[in-house]
């Protein structure tokens, strides 16, 4: 009973030193919001929807997917991920005994002075079992800080996915934007190629002065001289998603047409605060960070205590072949390796964890404020620019109504034909303003969902 007892005793102070190593390591100071944003507490979250569904554009998915297949920084993570899976397991087997085989066969001769010489052969086959007795807690500190840095792996693989994803979907709606723009200023140009010819009949016909003539001819090549520019910016932004995608500049990239008259929800649901955390890789990778450091901070004070380990040897040793089955060996040892005089240099190390842990802490509250920044700033964007589409729609519509007005008037001598042209100016900012906001939109609903950690 004495004896249990004192086995008792013992692991019960063995846990109070692994407890006693990471005392002084504070937890994170979190004081969550009660909601995401302000006034929007929802059970649900738009994060939930898998991004092949909440894109749902069947050829902007397989951008999506080619990107995720041959992404080369996708890939590296991918083999970081590896790279640390297996260092994991090497701390894991350093908690075990290490077992080895040594096979011996030397001839030695010595012939000192004064002396006769002196054969001496050996010949042994051994094995030999090694093992640290863990008292500590050091080999312990390091399998979890090994398995706090692989999991940290895995978070930042999803969080380079999120991005990836969100980073192709945001170069598919500006290069199909850029598309749209093009179109309108081709439609726009064939409008004022056909006024240019009609003002110069009416022109060379006496019905008008010259300077209607001009006029035409200016909106004509102010109108011409906007397609080198849009033609270069979808080339680079082509390209973007070339290289995207794991491709060399030149690749085709299939789109479909902009859908000006797509309905988009007015507002989609947050999640709560817990949610979101949990969502978001960068901030789980963060805490996993954070795991680590306090594993740095075990192995740095279990340091500061003796080390024992132990050596078993066991085998056949003998110095001729003769006999050698009948000649067993066996060694045992044991040491304890403990720190005398070290001038306060594990001290020292021990300090400098606990100050790392307090970096990753602080990174990590900071990660955390900076995600609710993101997802507040999200949501009011994707709100301001929803109200800019509708009224940019209003605008587009009520510009495409003033020039219909103004042909008729021009037609019938009510008005001069600049005013004709500053209809069909106005028209054409307005679809071009359209064209922008439907960009803006669709920009505003990847940067939501990806705020609110979806895409992994």
């Amino acid at each position: 009973m004495k004896r249990l007892l004192s086995s008792w005793v013992f692991v019960a102070a063995l846990a109070a030193v692994s407890c006693s190593a990471v005392r002084h390591c504070k937890a994170p100071e979190l004081d969550l919001p009660a909601a995401v944003v302000p006034g929007a507490v929802d059970s649900l979250t738009l994060a939930d929807v898998e991004w092949w569904r909440f894109y749902g554009d069947t050829t902007l998915c397989g951008i999506i997917r080619r990107t995720l297949d041959r992404n080369r920084n996708i890939r590296a993570a991918a083999a970081r991920v590896e790279q640390m899976r297996q260092l994991y397991r090497i701390r894991k087997a350093e908690r075990l005994p290490s077992v080895g085989i040594n096979a011996l066969a030397d001839f030695e001769t010595n012939d000192y002075y004064g002396e006769s010489s002196k054969r001496d052969p050996e010949l042994g086959l051994k094995a030999t079992l090694g093992w640290e007795l863990d008292l500590w807690g050091s080999l312990r500190w390091a399998k979890r800080k090994g398995e706090a840095e692989w999991l940290a792996s895995v978070e930042d693989e999803r969080a380079m996915r999120m991005t990836l994803i969100a980073e192709a979907a945001a170069a598919y709606f500006r290069l199909v934007a850029l598309d749209s723009e093009l179109a309108i200023v081709r439609r726009t140009l064939a409008t004022r190629r056909e006024g240019v010819a009609v003002a110069k009949l009416r022109f060379e016909g006496g019905l008008t002065s010259e300077i209607v003539y001009r006029q035409a001819q200016v909106e004509y090549a102010s109108t011409a001289a906007l397609i080198p520019d849009l033609e270069n910016r979808i080339g680079i932004t082509e390209n973007a998603l070339s290289l995207l995608m794991g491709d060399y500049p030149g690749r085709t990239i299939p789109r479909s047409a902009v859908d000006m008259e797509g309905a988009v929800p007015d507002s989609v649901p947050v999640g709560l605060p817990s949610q979101l955390l949990q969502r978001r890789p960068d901030v789980r990778a963060a805490e996993q960070r954070l795991r680590s450091a306090m594993g740095d901070v075990g192995m740095a004070y279990a340091d500061r205590f003796p080390r024992i380990t132990f050596q078993l040897q066991g085998g056949l040793e003998n110095d001729a072949l003769k006999g050698f089955f009948r000649s067993p060996f066996s060694y045992v040892a044991g040491q304890l390796a403990a720190p005398v005089f070290a001038f306060g240099r594990k001290k020292a190390r021990y300090k400098a964890a606990l100050a790392a842990y307090d970096q990753s802490r602080f990174g990590y509250e900071q990660k955390v404020l900076e995600v609710f920044k993101e997802a507040d700033d999200a949501v009011s964007s994707y709100r301001s620019v929803r109200q800019t589409t509708v009224l940019k729609t209003h605008s587009r519509d009520a510009a495409r109504k003033y020039v219909e007005l103004a042909r008729l008037q021009y037609r019938t001598g009510s008005i001069n034909y600049i005013d004709v042209l500053d209809a069909q100016r106005r028209y054409f900012d307005a679809q071009i303003g359209l064209s922008n906001a439907v960009r803006d939109e669709n920009l505003a609903l990847v940067q939501l969902y990806k705020a609110l950690g979806g895409g992994w």
